[in-house]
């Protein structure tokens, strides 16, 4: 999962805005980050680490232009190298920036593809690449001298039947504009907007979630919808164009983890659609029977259910569970590892909220059942006399290849367990999911009527070419990329 930000007609430096746009959006990766930035040619600058370790001032200064794009990256395709962050630059044929979110499911077949062609030489394993190069080979074809609108259209449709999975991109072209297209099953979700500036003119932006247009003062936002493109030319109200018409099944998963809860997506409320989580699990939880003095949640993604959940089942809610607001996201550390190590650092438990208890822990999701076991362990050592676990969305049985780090099925807790059997393994005295069902019907009552991509939980995934062979190449795909983390972390500790 990544975030990126493309603004372009901004009435100040754009490195600068799309630096804070990316600070709203680290949430959604913390592996690299980066900016490229266009006057009359390219400016990047681009790293691995969190935006304000990537960027100093120096960098800052050279970024010149009021027109860029910004990238945080979390590796689910490709590695974790500094040749792995986003954005891309091609020069050819006309000079392209790229950033996106989401994951190509037909790499192999694009890279044979992209192979046939002389003028194309991969330079990472970062799958917006071949994003980038097949719109660069498809532009060059129909492109001509310069390119138009109706020429950027009609490569971008060509991109749309010939790279499958999930992708919202944006991209700049050199002295044309901003390009910004979302995959014909909108699975990664996209937004844009417009500031008026103080001469007069307007600046328009897109970006991974509506929060950075937000904050810095963009009006009119709205999704771009699934299977569109559209064209953003300095002094010019943006082009939009419908390429491909298919059902919008965007990803569920955003609103159980990644999104922020201030976040609307779609047009739901982040917040509304946590909230009706927590209410559909406390009444599943009634049925259960058991006792509890205290309802806490893992901060801080399932704060919000935890506190609806207490409410329907009638106990207080608590916050037992401090965490370190200097550690990461656990969850999109690469490799099993560092998400270990990341755990106790990141949580302490305030013992008189625990000790002498029957707590029920809540957390948004389980998926590998690592970082919930040391949990359990946490609570059980402040004093806890019993701890159940509760989670927010129903059990993880299938990789997602849209995006998520869940790529393995080997390392899927739920894949061949019970809830009790989960239970167990974790160490709490009993577990209890949401359901599919629940999970659907809170997205109902926040207002959707979309029919969401729930492919992690229920094996139904949207595109086609999703086979299993698709499943057994990701996945060995990404057992070889941990132990690549594995041998590199084993070399740094022993070096």
């Amino acid at each position: 999962m990544c975030g990126f930000f493309g603004v372009i007609g901004s009435d100040q430096p754009a490195c600068h805005e799309i630096y804070e746009a990316l600070v709203c959006l680290q949430h959604r990766g913390q592996d690299a980050a980066g900016i490229v930035t266009h006057d009359e040619r390219f400016h990047l600058k681009k790293g691995n680490g969190l935006v304000r370790d990537v960027f100093r001032m120096k960098n800052m200064e050279r970024l010149t232009g009021n027109a860029g794009i910004g990238q945080v990256r979390y590796p689910t395709f490709g590695g974790s190298t500094n040749e792995d962050a986003q954005p891309f630059v091609v020069n050819y044929p006309y000079g392209i920036a790229m950033a996106h979110n989401g994951n190509v499911t037909n790499g192999e077949e694009v890279q044979d593809w992209l192979s046939t062609q002389k003028r194309t030489i991969l330079h990472s394993s970062c799958d917006v690449e071949l994003i980038l190069f097949t719109l660069a080979v498809e532009l060059s074809e129909i492109g001509g001298l310069e390119p138009d609108h109706d020429s950027i259209f009609k490569a971008i449709a060509n991109v749309f039947d010939r790279v499958k999975g999930a992708y919202s991109v944006s991209a700049l072209i050199s002295r044309f504009g901003m390009v910004a297209f979302r995959d014909p099953n909108g699975i990664r979700p996209m937004v844009m907007g417009y500031r008026d500036n103080e001469d007069g003119s307007r600046s328009w932006a897109c970006a991974s979630e509506n929060i950075p247009l937000e904050i810095q003062g963009y009006k009119g936002i709205e999704n771009v919808n699934a299977g569109e493109a559209i064209i953003f030319v300095p002094g010019e109200e943006p082009v939009r164009k419908q390429l491909v018409d298919r059902p919008h099944n965007p990803c569920i998963f955003e609103h159980v983890y990644f999104a922020r809860p201030d976040s609307v997506l779609d047009d739901v409320s982040v917040y509304e659609s946590r909230r009706q989580l927590g209410r559909n699990l406390g009444e599943r939880w009634k049925k259960l029977g058991h006792h509890v003095d205290v309802v806490i949640p893992v901060p801080d993604s399932a704060c919000t259910a935890a506190s609806t959940m207490a409410s329907t089942i009638g106990v207080e809610y608590r916050e037992g569970l401090v965490k370190n607001r200097y550690i990461g996201r656990t969850f999109i550390m690469p490799g099993q590892g560092a998400r270990t190590s990341g755990v106790r650092r990141k949580l302490n438990a305030i013992r008189s909220e625990f000790e002498g208890k029957d707590v029920l822990l809540v957390d948004d999701s389980v998926v590998r059942g690592t970082t919930s076991k040391q949990i359990v362990e946490l609570a059980r050592s402040a004093g806890a006399r019993k701890v159940y676990f509760a989670s927010c969305s129903p059990p993880v049985q299938f990789p997602c290849v849209y995006g998520v780090d869940m790529s393995t099925r080997s390392e899927l807790i739920a894949r061949d367990k019970s809830e009790q059997q989960i239970a167990e393994a974790i160490g709490a005295d009993a577990m209890v999911y949401q359901t599919v069902d629940g999970l659907r019907e809170a997205l109902q009552t926040a207002g959707s009527n979309l029919n969401y991509c729930a492919a992690c939980f229920d094996g139904k995934y949207p595109t086609p070419d999703v086979t299993s062979e698709t499943l057994e190449a990701i996945e060995t795909c990404r057992l070889d990329e941990q132990q690549k983390i594995s041998e590199s972390h084993t070399a740094e500790t022993t070096g």
